[in-house]
């Protein structure tokens, strides 16, 4: 089972992208589940397969991020310090994921530092393009 290079294993090395792929858990989900609350305890980071998954919160019930393409990345607050997720993420669809325990995913990246800089890169790059997606969102309301 491999993700597209395109995502957050680039530039790093095929024996980093073996191992990554050796702790991760591949699991399938029906439209309408939740993978995970606002809120709750931040375990697991994820990369989507197949399908969408909806991010939103809960509290204004706003959406704020849409996951719907192969090798997209999420639930980013499990591997940054936070300790809880800072929104839901909702399957829109039956939707496949790859899913990696914070603790295995944090061995990993010291076992391979070379590499854990560039997969940190890569989720500054995602969450940047994030941000920036909010701020245009503010803006078309203005």
């Amino acid at each position: 089972m491999m993700i597209d290079q395109g995502d957050i294993l680039y530039g790093t090395t095929m024996v980093f992208m073996k191992d990554y792929m050796d702790i991760s858990e591949k699991q399938t989900f029906e439209k309408g589940e939740f993978l995970f609350h606002e809120g709750d305890p931040a375990v697991y980071f994820y990369t989507l397969l197949k399908g969408g998954v909806r991010l939103k919160i809960l509290e204004t019930g706003h959406k704020i991020y849409m996951v719907n393409k192969p090798g997209e990345a999420f639930g980013w607050s499990s591997i940054v310090g936070r300790s809880n997720y800072s929104a839901s993420a909702e399957c829109i669809e039956p939707t496949t994921l790859l899913k990696i325990n914070r603790e295995k995913l944090g061995k990993l990246l010291e076992k391979h530092p070379e590499c854990g800089c560039m997969f940190y890169k890569k989720i500054a790059e995602i969450l940047g393009n994030r941000l920036i997606q909010c701020y245009e969102l503010i803006a078309s309301y203005s």
